[in-house]
């Protein structure tokens, strides 16, 4: 089978801002195709990692986040979540958002995936930590956020995914590796 070279087909040929917030902008490109055609396309570029944290205890219980998400207009129950500044120490904010969310400091961290979110509009990138050796304290949301939060074996966490209660793509991917990894040691 020949390898394929990966080689941008698309011709840029102008960039323009069309919206910004303090989180994202969005640019249309004026551009060709890969068949060398005129085309627009629209990027959502982010001026944030987003960061999540599958928090587990020794018994294998994972710690979910419940909240509203205003733009799905739906309650999402997820692992615990939040943006890094590009620039910052993603560790570091990660750290921050799990004890802000959950109240939980760990003594264990390892960085454990990174993905892409929405490719197809967005530049999105998600760096996703495991954190272990885990201590309750006292958790200090955003103004923002009214929080539930929800410790439950893994097993169960991974039905909630089959059965369409978790939707959020980035703790789709986090419980179900770490799901798949646990059997693996079976």
């Amino acid at each position: 089978m020949k390898e394929q070279i990966e080689l941008n087909p698309w011709t840029t040929l102008s960039r323009s801002q069309i919206y910004e917030t303090p989180w994202f902008r969005v640019v249309e490109c004026k551009c060709l195709n890969p068949k060398q055609k005129p085309a627009n396309y629209g990027v959502v570029e982010f001026k944030n990692l987003a960061i999540g944290v599958l928090a587990l205890d020794s018994l294998k219980n994972i710690y979910l986040v419940g909240q509203w998400r205003f733009p799905l207009e739906k309650y999402s129950w997820e692992i615990p979540e939040g943006g890094c500044l590009i620039g910052r120490d993603p560790l570091e904010e990660a750290k921050r958002e799990l004890k802000e969310e959950t109240g939980l400091v760990a003594t264990q961290w390892k960085k454990y995936f990174e993905m892409h979110l929405s490719n197809s509009v967005t530049d999105e990138l998600a760096i996703v930590y495991l954190a272990e050796g885990l201590s309750q304290n006292i958790a200090t949301p955003e103004e923002t956020e009214v929080l539930q939060i929800k410790k439950l074996h893994l097993n169960k966490a991974y039905q909630m995914i089959v059965k369409g209660e978790i939707t959020d793509a980035i703790s789709v991917a986090a419980i179900q590796r770490l799901y798949i990894e646990q059997k693996e040691v079976y």
